[in-house]
């Protein structure tokens, strides 16, 4: 009867051989149908498929696995304390994408956190014991010696957001200097004249390049870059009301402010209304990511839309090409795939 067909000849679990036998084939043509080899015909690949499904053959994972000497997990690694996990959207925007690009597959993801010198050492040893196929670094600063350690254990990985122009791992990142130039023409356009900026973090190279746009933006105009209105951030609430007290106690007379963040722009926006400033009438208010802070905000946050999780949907597809792909990274030539996707100004009641 069909409802005996998943027990093998032994009363236990159908083996490779019996899909074999059923299909008339060798255990090897099997084996490279299951994992998914160009090299068999379409009448045979229906044939192994037919007893696959007639004996309910379940392939073991874990021996192919053992086999091609791959784990079937990734690791996402944020070198960031997990307080700051979980407050930022765009971490959580980052996993979305880069859980539903992983959700046809079979792979599982790790979430690690290594936000200091003692999780830094233990993902060290985790990682030298190779038990992941790949790697997904977010939130890299310049000084990180996360991103060389895996160069050096030849572990695929991609990095979100190069750590400079010369980044030697594969990578994806948004347009930040495209996005800090629109935010800063759309506030040049509005007649804003003395035109604020809070910076991330300055070792991130994401945010040295919204810097360039910020500056690019301004000179392209014919206005020169005041050196008091540039404060830098580090892409928290908290800096945000740092930086902006700082720069309406040098330059009370601004009339906006870019932020390197939405979370950044919420922590300027309390204290420009502490100082009576009203937003966008007498400060315009531009923030970053396009966030739900952005929306919710009151007034709306204008913001420079970056595709998040179109970003990790990338990742996870740039990092199973380099699984596929496991000779060690000097044997593959100098080319490394680097995608920047564009970004968008999101205009709001804020400017």
């Amino acid at each position: 009867m069909a409802s005996h067909g998943a027990r093998g000849r032994g009363g236990g679990r159908p083996t490779l051989e019996e899909v074999a036998a059923r299909a008339g084939v060798g255990r090897g043509t099997v084996s490279r149908v299951i994992n998914g080899s160009p090299r068999v015909s379409d009448a045979t690949r229906a044939a192994v498929e037919a007893a696959v499904t007639e004996l309910g053959y379940v392939p073991n994972t874990a021996a192919r696995a053992l086999a091609a000497n791959r784990t079937d997990a990734i690791a996402l690694v944020v070198p960031e304390p997990e307080t700051r996990f979980f407050a930022e959207p765009y971490f959580s925007d980052m996993l979305r994408g880069v859980g539903s690009q992983l959700s046809d597959t079979e792979l599982q993801l790790l979430l690690i956190f290594a936000g200091g010198d003692r999780e830094r050492r233990r993902l060290a040893q985790y990682l030298a014991a190779h038990r992941v196929d790949g790697v997904l670094l977010v939130s890299v600063h310049a000084d990180d010696p996360l991103p060389d350690l895996l160069a050096q254990l030849e572990i695929p990985a991609v990095i979100s957001g190069p750590r400079s122009a010369a980044e030697t791992l594969t990578s994806v990142d948004s347009d930040n200097y495209g996005g800090a130039r629109s935010a800063v023409e759309h506030l040049l356009l509005g007649g804003r004249t003395r035109i604020a900026h809070i910076t991330g973090r300055l070792d991130v190279y994401g945010a040295q390049r919204r810097v360039d746009g910020y500056r690019d933006a301004l000179r392209d105009a014919g206005r020169e870059v005041d050196e008091l209105l540039v404060e830098p951030g580090d892409f928290t609430e908290e800096g945000g009301r740092r930086a902006m007290t700082l720069l309406l106690r040098r330059r009370p007379d601004l009339d906006a402010v870019f932020a390197g963040s939405d979370v950044t722009a919420a922590g300027a926006r309390q204290v420009l209304r502490e100082a009576g400033r009203r937003i966008p009438d007498d400060v315009a208010l531009i923030g970053y990511d396009d966030s739900a802070i952005a929306r919710h905000m009151d007034p709306p946050l204008t913001s420079v839309r970056q595709p998040i999780e179109e970003m990790g949907r990338a990742m996870i597809d740039l990092l199973l090409a380099e699984i596929a792909d496991r000779r060690p990274p000097l044997s593959r030539g100098p080319a490394r795939r680097h995608a920047v996707l564009a970004t968008e100004l999101v205009t709001r009641a804020s400017s």
